[in-house]
């Protein structure tokens, strides 16, 4: 199908909604770039956890997913990222569940994100998940299936550390094609002859 670029261009794209994000391993450089970016955003700016940066030793060896959305299908920005890491063979851990404040309202993001996660673990060898969960987001996690084990402070913020039901979730078949997540529609989504 061919578009008129100038066509394209003189659109308003801002007015557009996103109908699906792609959910995958991160294997571009500009995913990983945008998906620091925006944990930066969450646990830096938002959250005030950390002060320049919340980098660590661990986002040497961890694996980072990330939720991509685009226009005409092709994928131009990161909206939610998390990580995952092995810590001792078979134990892996998840961290740093970031989701961009204008793709919050879509409730199910944050949870393709945590699926997204155990599965890919999984499919490395993965037979027990944890993450350490701000207490705001403990209801979320136990909807999904998780038990919580106890609280835990971390970077002074009280956590409650859980473990995923891996029953719940299957082996990702290939984890840096991933998965479309639908997003939630606004009722009224503009059509293209409405921004002409």
């Amino acid at each position: 199908m061919f578009i008129d670029s100038m066509f394209v261009d003189a659109m308003n794209t801002d007015q557009f909604s996103y109908s699906e994000c792609r959910i995958k391993l991160a294997v571009d450089d500009w995913e990983l770039r945008q998906a620091q970016k925006l944990r930066n955003q969450v646990f830096v700016v938002e959250q005030g956890i950390f002060q320049t940066s919340d980098h660590d030793l661990f986002d040497i060896k961890a694996h980072t997913l990330v939720a991509t959305t685009g226009m005409l299908g092709i994928p131009d920005a990161v909206v939610g990222t998390v990580r995952i890491h092995e810590q001792e063979p078979g134990v892996w851990m998840g961290s740093r569940l970031a989701v961009d404040r204008s793709f919050r309202s879509d409730k199910g993001l944050g949870k393709a994100l945590i699926r997204m996660a155990v599965c890919s673990a999984r499919a490395q060898g993965c037979k027990t998940f944890y993450a350490n969960v701000q207490l705001q987001n403990l209801g979320l996690f136990q909807k999904l299936g998780w038990l919580a084990l106890g609280e835990v402070n971390v970077h002074g913020v009280e956590h409650m550390f859980m473990q995923a039901n891996l029953d719940l979730y299957p082996i990702a078949q290939d984890p840096s094609r991933g998965f479309v997540h639908l997003i939630n529609q606004p009722r009224h989504v503009a059509s293209i002859r409405e921004l002409a």
